[in-house]
């Protein structure tokens, strides 16, 4: 890739941080910026801003979107199928949690196997790391379904899927990357724009998708 690199990338690069490295953490603030608009503006819920940033560098760290989506569910639906088996049991939060993270780890492993016997060596050889960055995201979910039941938590599963998507493909832009690497300052018109979201007092956009009847009669 024929770039145009900064002074200070270049001294980072000098500096032995590796370009993967760099890119990765200029493209944080922008990714958080991301979800913070989509929450604020758009009205996509999510689990939070932490969790669909984390699954999104999660994604970039596998060998392929469609990987990293296939664990995302695979990780969604055992921790959903596993809350029901050991509810008769009556386990108190932490130790449910526990067995869950184990039955979860071990599925995980056998759909690597799994992949690897069907010559699918991009999810055989995934990194152990966004594999348990997306296991941890069991105890959120489980959490949710505590709380506020079955469908609410599948419903902001689905909205962390989409916008950590959604990063994914913005964190993966060539030209975004190409200009970060020529103006690495550029990040730092996250803070008025996340000012002004702050700020914002108006109906998301999902408020008036649901409200639309009723606007329509003022």
């Amino acid at each position: 890739m024929d770039l145009n690199i900064s002074p200070i990338i270049r001294f980072f690069l000098i500096e032995g941080v590796p370009f993967e490295t760099i890119i990765l953490i200029l493209m944080l603030p922008i990714i958080a910026t991301l979800i913070a608009f989509l929450r604020q503006v758009v009205g996509i819920k999510a689990f939070g801003i932490y969790t669909p940033l984390i699954i999104t560098f999660a994604f970039l760290a596998t060998n392929g979107l469609r990987y990293g989506v296939a664990i995302f569910l695979a990780v969604i639906f055992i921790g959903m199928l596993m809350r029901f088996i050991l509810k008769p049991f009556r386990l108190l939060y932490l130790p449910r949690v526990a067995i869950m993270l184990t039955v979860v780890a071990v599925l995980i492993l056998l759909l690597l196997v799994f992949g690897g016997n069907l010559r699918r060596t991009g999810l055989a050889s995934v990194s152990i790391f966004p594999i348990l960055i997306m296991i941890t995201l069991v105890e959120k979910f489980v959490a949710v379904q505590i709380e506020k039941g079955n469908k609410t938590a599948l419903i902001l599963a689905f909205e962390t899927l989409v916008i950590s998507v959604a990063g994914f493909y913005i964190a993966s832009w060539g030209a975004l990357i190409k200009l970060l690497v020529a103006y690495p300052w550029v990040i730092l018109f996250t803070i008025p724009f996340n000012v002004m979201i702050g700020r914002w007092t108006g109906l998301r956009v999902s408020e008036y998708i649901r409200f639309k009847d009723i606007i329509k009669k003022l």
